[in-house]
């Protein structure tokens, strides 16, 4: 008996629904990295992102904004989502939790509409964010800081 391997599919436009969900996934284990140089790779070198009231292009830029980001938002841990989904384009929604210096913990919520190249980086990123104060004992993202457990609920198991 002989064993058959199957090539992964590329996950590169036209997107399907499994293609999309794992290109989602890859994106929330890049950023649990919070490694801003090896998260900018998966942006065009003159990505265009809206973060908030934010306007970010290029990868240096991209790598700048991260760098300061993951300096204030302490100890984050992120959860994203698929929600929709079309030729080259992914919408998700997201949550994340992080404390800052003084030891405020927050869940940050949103939404990001993302648009990729041909290749399947990503060219377009706009993301729209909303952030609640939470107490410590209302957290509900548990693990070690990095890749969230493939065991750990999504964000529809957690009702958020």
């Amino acid at each position: 008996m002989t064993a058959t391997t199957q090539t992964p599919q590329p996950l590169v436009p036209p997107f399907n629904r499994e293609t999309a969900i794992l290109k989602v996934r890859a994106a929330e284990d890049g950023w649990n990295t919070r490694d801003p140089q090896r998260v900018s790779l998966a942006y065009t070198i003159d990505s265009k992102w809206r973060n908030r009231s934010e306007f970010v292009t290029g990868r240096e830029k991209i790598v700048e904004f991260l760098t300061r980001k993951w300096a204030r938002e302490l100890d984050y841990r992120l959860i994203k989502e698929l929600w929709a989904f079309t030729g080259d384009r992914i919408a998700v929604r997201f949550a994340y939790e992080c404390h800052d210096a003084n030891g405020q913990w927050y869940r940050s919520y949103g939404n990001e509409n993302w648009e990729f190249n041909e290749q399947g980086v990503m060219k377009h990123r706009h993301a729209s964010i909303n952030d609640l104060p939470i107490e410590e004992s209302q957290r509900l993202f548990h693990w070690p800081i990095g890749r969230r457990p493939d065991e750990h609920p999504g964000l529809s198991d957690l009702g958020l």
